[in-house]
């Protein structure tokens, strides 16, 4: 049995407990429901006011958005919420001061959960994906969240996946122009090429060019684009893998089965034609600075050159940093996916090549081809951390164009495709993982840096003077690269550039459940994007959701979607405007980011069929504030609240795509979330038995400082709550065993909002315990009586309420439930001391405390205000105002130091000036004792601190 219904049947009828909290929540619920109360209005549109008034929305508006939650079928443990009420919390705080606030929930319900689900079950995805989000918002319904609930959405409704498409459609009909430095529609570089303004590739006139090789030019510039893309392509699952579906050695998370990289034609992204945008305009938000870092980081922003290097008739180019340092490269390593590969790869080795090179294979092409399967075989991430180096010769040489000195090119996976050009001049004495394969192959290490006094590693990273460097000796770092990149230009070897760590994003997926692409290929493979008119293009039915799978060793296989099945939706006849013709859909579809990139601004207009967002709404709610809040105000989420893990993908995806809508003019902010907050995440401990067998953490009682299952004692551990770990709490138990105010109270209370807390269910009681107490002071337990009285409250009261007041108002405001709560029950201490015993309490003490609560409590809140006459819901406020005079002290207190050690305190007029203070001191009993007959040699006082007296 809970403690919060532990002897209910021998307590007062008219106690808080469980049962009645389950009763008022339920009953508060259905009143907002019904009652629309926290519908926000809109500007213009199907949700704009309801009212009779025809008034205007109030200009003081807040729009709060939590990140989007996936319908897992799971449900939600304890540890989902966190964030959830948080944001329900602030949003209350905000809409009881007067503010609009839009706070509202859809579903990111597109993935591969349900797609997996349905190829074991042979059961639709979408039939899985809704009852998940029925038992979601079950769940969410009986937390008491304030959302608008008109303006739910889920990304696999059609009229949501419509606008999705739409806007794929608006980034495919633009490309970038790098001298205006945005977007702009495609048909305005065809007008640029036909009128000449632009020049082609190979000079002809536009006119002169057939219309294949018009539309080959055009498509090179979109910014979306089909290319041979580097891939994770998995035989044994059938299906292509993202990097975080692929284990460190290189095989699939789901079915451990091998995992290839290999090259595929794939929809991309030109995210990298935004990467300054992206980076430069991070100083506009107000975000932490360790996501800030992480999107820098993973953008990769580095300055440096491009260096030539002759190889016979090849040339190969490098990126660097460093090229300060070229006179130590002392051989180069090119990626296994370089396209130079084969032609770097000599046909025999060279006479006395060094054994260690050579991978024991009798040709060079013999030993590439064996590093490059192994290679395939490994995940970037893998490659990356790998501490063994591994490489194998090609049989070719490079020309350093410093010295002209010949040096040998070798494969190696530590050097990937995906950042720089794919190769790399390899300087051992200045770098680490150069050093290590330097060292491993026998090869030449030179320093270029004098390294510092008492360095005795191996490579050295720091500044110093540049050594061994011919022309450069002696210069500094800066002036080093600066010089020779100067010289590189000169000379034609090269020329200084910018680089980025940031890849196009491959935006296909093999698989069923997700969004269908809006184009169609025509017989000659030229793809045609579809009309508005045709939108949206939905999902047909398929018999198997399964995807072709291959050997698992068959890396040569070809991905083949589950929608190739649906025969008479791929073929479809359209006329696109030159008479009807016979079309092929694209059989993969988008992946799950896709829905998760613009939702923030269908909430803002959700049951609009005509446009994505009506402009005036958009505006309103996300628009750039006005030049008072700061001229380079980006507009966006007011706040944005989820967890670390989509600091980069998720929103570095969502602010490319909203980059393109405001460069193109559908909106007016230039950032999707102007402020963003993450959470911490609510862990618990678990329980092994002596075989290491997790028990039942809720089962597992403590005795004497040791944890017990049932007679056996257990090893307790601290980590992430989850069924594995057998230590999961819901929070459909919580609301049950004590209430939801409860669970939300305790919850906000468990620490910072951004720090991880552990769960511990014992300590849920005394929240309860609160609001418990609280009750009492409104209601009489015997008989259900309200007991607050119209008499006055003394000042000494009053000034304990605004202190609270003050104190919670500002702790609301910026995110501090916790201290908020800590005040609220040390007022509810003190109004119980003062007044629990009485007859009744003060109503002006306790209406103030209920109206406080409410954020926190809002069901508890509901049913006092409505005890305590008040027929209108507390939703919408009134929130306490402070009134100033009783923030005033009148007397304040000094600690007394003599001699640096504190020995006694004072109580003195608050506005004692220095001579009342000193004197008060030393007239103090046990400082006078101290004292004595002698005189201080020093007496310091610091007004409203202390007094320092020196003996």
């Amino acid at each position: 049995m809970n403690q919060a219904s532990e002897g209910a049947d021998s307590a007062p009828q008219h106690r808080y407990t469980a049962e009645l909290a389950g009763q008022i929540e339920q009953r508060w619920q259905d009143y907002w429901s019904d009652h629309g109360t926290y519908h926000a209005p809109n500007p213009v549109g199907p949700l704009a006011d309801e009212s009779d008034s025809g008034s205007s929305v109030p200009s003081d508006k807040l729009f709060v958005q939590d990140m989007f939650p996936y319908p897992s079928g799971a449900g939600l443990h304890v540890g989902h919420p966190l964030g959830f009420i948080a944001t329900d919390v602030f949003a209350r705080y905000h809409r009881m001061i007067g503010r609009n606030v839009l706070h509202t929930m859809g579903f990111d319900a597109f993935g591969l959960p349900a797609e997996q689900y349905a190829v074991q079950t042979g059961q639709h995805p979408r039939k899985t994906t809704e009852e998940n989000m029925q038992t979601y918002l079950r769940q969410i319904r009986r937390l008491g969240l304030g959302h608008d609930e008109r303006r739910r959405i889920s990304t696999i409704d059609p009229d949501y996946y419509k606008w999705t498409q739409w806007i794929f459609l608006q980034i495919f009909n633009s490309w970038y122009d790098e001298k205006a430095g945005k977007a702009r529609p495609i048909v305005d570089l065809e007008t640029e090429y036909a009128q000449d303004k632009r020049r082609t590739p190979d000079g002809r006139n536009w006119c002169e060019l057939t219309r294949a090789e018009q539309l080959e030019i055009i498509d090179s510039h979109r910014l979306v684009y089909i290319s041979e893309a580097p891939v994770n392509w998995c035989p044994g699952l059938g299906t292509v893998l993202s990097n975080e579906e692929v284990t460190a050695d290189g095989r699939s998370e789901r079915g451990n089965f091998p995992v290839f990289r290999r090259s595929l034609r794939q929809w991309m992204m030109r995210i990298t034609a935004y990467a300054d945008r992206l980076v430069d305009d991070l100083d506009l938000l107000d975000w932490p600075e360790k996501v800030k870092s992480m999107q820098r980081n993973w953008i990769g922003r580095s300055h440096g050159a491009r260096v030539s290097f002759d190889s016979g008739d090849k040339k190969i180019e490098v990126f660097t940093t460093r090229p300060d340092t070229l006179f130590g490269a002392t051989y180069l390593v090119i990626a296994p996916e370089h396209p130079l590969v084969d032609e770097l790869t000599a046909p025999t080795w060279p006479e006395g090549v060094d054994a260690r090179w050579t991978g024991e294979a009798a040709t060079p092409a013999e030993a590439i081809a064996a590093y490059r399967n192994a290679a395939s075989r490994k995940s970037e991430l893998d490659r990356q951390e790998n501490k063994e180096k591994t490489g194998v010769f090609t049989g070719s040489y490079a020309v350093n164009p410093a010295d002209g000195r010949e040096i040998p090119i070798f494969v190696a996976d530590y050097v990937l495709m995906g950042y720089g050009t794919g190769a790399i001049m390899a300087v051992p004495g200045q770098d680490t993982r150069d050093w290590e394969f330097a060292e491993k192959f026998g090869l030449e290490i030179i320093r270029t840096v004098q390294p510092t006094d008492g360095f005795d590693g191996k490579a050295f990273t720091g500044d110093g003077p540049a050594v061994n460097s011919g022309f450069l000796d002696g210069m500094g770092v800066d002036e080093a690269k600066q010089t020779m990149i100067g010289w590189l230009e000169e000379h034609g070897h090269g020329r200084g550039t910018v680089q980025y760590k940031l890849r196009d994003w491959l935006f296909s997926r093999q698989r069923y459940w997700g969004e269908p692409f809006p184009v169609v290929y025509d017989e000659d493979g030229q793809v045609h994007a579809l009309p508005d008119s045709m939108l949206p293009v939905e999902l047909p039915e398929v018999a198997d959701y399964s995807p072709v799978t291959f050997d698992p060793e068959d890396k040569d296989s070809t991905p083949s979607s589950p929608l190739a099945r649906a025969t008479d939706w791929v073929e479809v006849e359209l006329d696109l405007g030159d008479g009807k013709k016979t079309y092929r859909r694209d059989i993969n579809t988008m992946p799950n980011w896709a829905g998760s990139c613009w939702y923030q601004l269908r909430y803002l207009d959700p049951t609009n069929p005509d446009v994505f967002v009506a402009p005036e709404n958009e505006a309103y709610w996300v628009g750039p504030r006005p030049a008072e809040h700061g001229v380079d105000d980006p507009g966006g989420t007011d706040l944005y609240v989820g967890g670390v893990e989509h600091a980069v993908l998720h929103l570095l995806y969502s602010r490319f795509w909203h980059k393109v809508l405001f460069d193109l003019g559908h909106v007016s902010s230039k950032e999707p979330y102007r402020k963003l907050f993450n959470q911490g995440y609510v862990q618990a401990y678990a329980y092994t038995d002596s075989r290491g067998v997790y028990v039942q953490a809720d089962q597992v009682e403590e005795r004497d400082g040791k944890f017990f299952f049932g007679d056996e004692e257990v090893k307790q551990e601290y980590g992430k709550m989850g069924k594995s770990l057998k230590n999961v709490v819901t929070p459909d138990q919580m609301s049950a065993d004590y209430g939801a105010d409860t669970f939300r109270f305790y919850e906000m209370s468990m620490g910072p909002l951004d720090v991880s807390r552990p769960w511990a269910t014992k300590d849920v009681v005394g929240a309860h315990r609160f609001l418990q107490r609280l009750w009492r002071l409104v209601v009489d337990e015997e008989t259900g009586d309200l007991r607050v009285s119209n008499v006055d409250a003394k000042d000494e009261d009053r000034k304990q309420l605004h202190k609270t007041i003050a104190g919670v108002r500002e702790d609301y405001a910026e995110l501090r439930f916790n201290t908020a709560g800590a005040k609220l029950i040390e007022l509810n201490n003190y109004v119980t001391k003062t007044y629990g015993s009485a007859e009744a309490t003060p109503r002006e003490l306790v209406e103030p405390l209920v109206l406080m609560l409410a954020p926190l409590a809002p069901h508890l809140a509901e049913e006092l205000w409505k005890r305590l006459s008040h027929a209108d819901s507390l939703v919408h406020g009134p929130f306490p105002v402070v009134d100033e005079k009783y923030l005033v002290e009148d007397t304040a207190e000094y600690p007394i130091q003599v001699n640096g050690k504190v020995r006694s305190r004072i109580t003195v007029a608050a506005d004692a000036d220095k001579n009342a203070v000193q004197a008060a001191a030393l007239a103090d009993e046990k400082i006078a004792a101290l004292v004595g007959d002698g005189t201080p040699r020093k007496v310091i006082v610091v007004p409203g601190r202390l007094v320092n007296i020196v003996l």
